[in-house]
């Protein structure tokens, strides 16, 4: 379509970044301070005060568009990233690594940004829609893949701080293209009247099956890397989770290819519940290459479910509202990492690493269950409606 080309190199500049950030400064400040603790502290902090902008955020660019509220917030970002660079520079106290990197909870949703774009241009053709969504969630799993590739390279050739940097110039510069193609913006909506978006029907559970999901993410992280430290391929463990990410991609384009008839939710999340599964069985087997090969293929259920989700909250949020809605599901993703990040160390530390991938398994099989529960649900109130219906 005329101006996706360009809106879409944009976005993926500045989406690459968000693979970059917390490697880079992970090794940025554990390099310089020497404790890995204070490190993830920082970063698990930056993820907190994301969460809790992301929504109000994102509920401004619904307000007043795209490119008046997401360039300032980008610059916003920008100095909040350079600000933890200087910290840690000019061995400033610890407590000022904690105010940069909350500045970087600025950076708007980039990805949800792109969808509300295609759900603009794609309204009236729901199939180029779902693979428009599809292609988004391969571009991040692409980004999630690339960018600590990129960020372990650029720290480890040049300097502990190249990678922030690196990521703090491809996120300006990707959000000042994207932005100057006001073509294919959405108009901005006055204040709408709108009820919230965890009002619509459907989105709070759908909101939980996200929690759950970045449960997933994260545990099956943490675990990984612990099991391959466990094996003494520590070094490795990096390139095995890339095979998750590029597992995914690749799902993600062909599920975009095979425009279903309508979401499949339920098929999506029982399909992951079963993935799932094989990494905890690869990981009995002692090996690290039998585990990148069940990575490969767990990681084709994540894709697709995410596609599935985000087509679902473009339905049943307002329009003048959906920045917001797919940002909350953003935030529960957020929140499901941090959350899985927790219960994976936990369950690596007190039992052991390969026990700990029935972490991601039970994450998964939440997902599903919560989706059954709000299926059910809904078929009863169904029921209950129809008789008043015919009544009147």
């Amino acid at each position: 379509m005329p101006g996706a080309r360009a809106f879409t190199a944009g976005n993926l500049l500045a989406r690459l970044p968000t693979g970059m950030f917390s490697v880079s400064a992970v090794v940025m400040i554990a390099g310089s301070r020497g404790s890995y603790a204070l490190a993830g502290a920082v970063t698990a902090t930056g993820l907190a005060a994301t969460a809790l902008a992301g929504p109000w955020l994102a509920r401004l660019v619904d307000r007043h568009g795209q490119a008046r509220v997401a360039l300032p917030a980008t610059v916003v970002s920008v100095l909040g990233s350079l600000a933890l660079l200087l910290c840690v520079r000019w061995e400033a106290p610890d407590w000022t690594l904690f105010a940069g990197y909350a500045g970087t909870a600025a950076t708007p949703n980039i990805g949800g940004l792109s969808r509300a774009r295609w759900a603009h241009l794609l309204r009236d053709d729901p199939g180029a829609l779902h693979a428009a969504n599809a292609f988004e969630q391969a571009a991040d799993e692409l980004c999630f893949m690339l960018g600590p590739v990129l960020a372990s390279f650029l720290t480890g050739t040049f300097f502990p701080e190249a990678g922030t940097l690196a990521g703090a110039v491809l996120l300006l510069a990707g959000m000042v293209l994207f932005t100057a193609q006001r073509a294919t913006e959405p108009p901005p909506r006055a204040r709408s009247k709108a009820p919230s978006p965890l009002r619509a029907r459907g989105v709070p559970a759908l909101l939980t099956c996200c929690v759950a999901t970045g449960a997933v993410f994260g545990s099956m992280e943490v675990v990984t890397i612990a099991c391959a430290d466990a094996w003494g391929r520590r070094a490795a463990a990096g390139a095995v989770l890339a095979l998750q990410a590029a597992g995914s991609c690749a799902a993600g384009l062909a599920y975009g290819a095979l425009r279903p008839a309508g979401p499949r939710l339920t098929r999506c999340l029982a399909a992951m519940a079963v993935l799932m599964a094989l990494p905890w069985a690869a990981a009995r087997a002692g090996s690290l290459l039998v585990l990148a090969g069940a990575l490969l293929v767990a990681g084709m259920a994540t894709a697709p479910t995410m596609v599935t989700v985000m087509s679902l909250v473009q339905r049943r949020t307002p329009a003048d509202r959906l920045n917001e809605g797919m940002s909350l599901m953003v935030t529960g993703l957020l929140a499901g990492i941090a959350c899985g990040s927790a219960a994976g160390g936990w369950a690596t530390e007190h039992l052991s690493p390969v026990t700990a991938f029935a972490v991601p398994v039970a994450a998964a099989v939440s997902a599903l269950l919560v989706r059954l529960a709000s299926e059910a649900v809904g078929r009863v109130g169904a029921r209950r409606s129809r008789p008043a219906h015919r009544q009147a």
